[in-house]
């Protein structure tokens, strides 16, 4: 799962993702609000991806996150 500031560069990381990495299927993108905050501006956005063969390595995500500012966690 990776983590972006915002619902723009949670898109863009999705469509890197196919166009760079050439996953088959697309991410799904999940806004994620901060608790106790109703204000859009306050959420972040989850792209959510399966690795189910293995294909990344954890080095290689958050480098690819950070370009957006962003950050990888784990489910």
């Amino acid at each position: 799962m990776l983590v972006l500031p915002d619902r723009d560069a949670a898109e863009e990381v999705a469509q890197a993702l196919v166009d760079r990495f050439g996953i088959r299927e697309e991410p799904l993108l999940v806004r994620d609000a901060l608790a106790g905050e109703d204000d859009a501006e306050d959420a972040q956005w989850l792209v959510v991806l399966r690795d189910e063969e293995g294909r990344f390595e954890a080095a290689e995500l958050d480098a690819f996150a950070a370009e957006w500012e962003g950050w990888r966690e784990e489910p």
